[in-house]
């Protein structure tokens, strides 16, 4: 019985992942957090023997507790991690557990292997950093595409989130940390500084309406390059789904990149509570879509789009698929690398696809004539 304890567990992303988790065969669910009542209110609803456990992953000891509790497996879910350290991490490897972490911070997901890697080979267990939709699904979507392909000249992301799906404090804050900041941007075959959420640009969708997507930074702009020996370009962005939030988001970071406000991630109480009552302009239909452009197997230029189109408020849900078919393989005795790892490439698309069917979701893959916006 594997003894999994989601951190964060009663929190947007945690709850989802516990719910899912909760009757797997061989797994034994602690929901964590620092409010005992919240997590025992989710441990009664989703049964199974699930328990409420309160913990406090900055306090001392944190290791310790992690191995007087049993843990086999933890899955960190609190964010942001923009501003954490790999304390969890290391707390997981000092008490012999699995680590599997919802990071996508572009700087903790890309150091994470080089620095966490010896003392989870050391320790023989599995640290899987970077388990959301960026970039272990887009990862996966990306090799789908270009299976095969001699070349790849440019990657191209954009996420479209619904106005009405619920937003989480802590990934506002998030986004908001690089709003307005330099960010390096493979483009043209080089190196570039671009502003974070600085330009919007329309971005084209199979089953959405067309959105202004603007830059952000996440671990893909690093990694695809050279996992993919991207030629051109490798770009991500998010389009909202309010063209006046985009545009207020491009002003905000005009007036970081101009020195008059300097840390917006400040805002981000304000700016969440704005956009709830904003909601009634907006929809459930949230969304992705991935670009790829190169040359196939027998050297014929192609460019492809995978679309996803999620509804009734269930885009929330694709964050967290990853960390849960990775949490089932360790769960059903299935052998994942010791060490340390960017989850990338480490799913294949069809292993999200029950998933996609399980919430109604919509994909398409297109093939196109011409990169639309993205």
């Amino acid at each position: 019985m594997l003894k999994t304890l989601v951190l964060g567990g009663y929190g947007n992303f945690g709850a989802r992942i516990c719910r899912a988790l909760a009757d797997e065969p061989g797994l034994q669910l602690l929901i964590g957090g620092r409010d005992p009542q919240r997590a025992a209110t989710l441990a009664r609803e989703v049964g199974h023997g699930a328990l409420g456990v309160s913990l406090d992953h900055s306090a001392g000891g944190f290791g310790q507790t992690l191995r007087q509790l049993g843990v086999g497996l933890l899955i960190h879910t609190a964010g942001p991690f923009q501003q954490q350290d790999y304390g969890v991490a290391a707390a997981a490897a000092a008490a012999g557990a699995h680590y599997i972490d919802l990071a996508d911070g572009r700087r903790f997901v890309c150091d994470f292997p080089a620095t966490m890697n010896s003392v989870f080979s050391a320790a023989g267990r599995t640290a899987v950093c970077g388990a959301s939709t960026v970039p272990a699904l887009s990862s996966a979507v990306v090799e789908h595409l270009c299976s095969g392909w001699q070349r790849v000249d440019a990657i191209d992301t954009c996420i479209a989130p619904a106005q009405t799906a619920p937003r989480g404090l802590a990934t506002l804050a998030g986004v908001l940390s690089y709003c307005g900041e330099a960010l390096q941007v493979w483009d043209g075959g080089q190196w570039q500084a671009r502003l974070g959420w600085a330009h919007p640009e329309p971005v084209q969708f199979a089953r959405l309406r067309p959105r202004l997507g603007a830059l952000c930074d996440i671990p893909d702009l690093e990694l695809f390059p050279d996992r993919y020996r991207v030629t051109r370009r490798v770009m991500f962005r998010a389009a909202l789904e309010l063209g006046a939030a985009q545009r207020a988001l491009a002003v905000l970071a005009r007036l970081r990149a101009w020195g008059f406000i300097r840390q917006p991630a400040r805002l981000a109480g304000l700016l969440n509570g704005s956009a709830r009552a904003l909601d009634g302009l907006g929809s459930a239909l949230g969304g992705m879509v991935v670009r790829v452009e190169g040359l196939d197997a027998t050297g014929r230029p192609v460019q492809r789009a995978w679309h996803i189109a999620a509804d009734h408020d269930h885009g929330p849900e694709i964050p967290c698929m990853a960390a849960i078919l990775l949490a089932r393989k360790l769960a059903r005795g299935q052998a994942l690398p010791a060490g340390a790892l960017a989850c990338l490439g480490m799913l294949k698309l069809a292993e999200f696809e029950p998933g996609f069917a399980r919430w109604g979701m919509m994909t398409d893959i297109v093939e196109e004539d011409a990169i639309h916006g993205a």
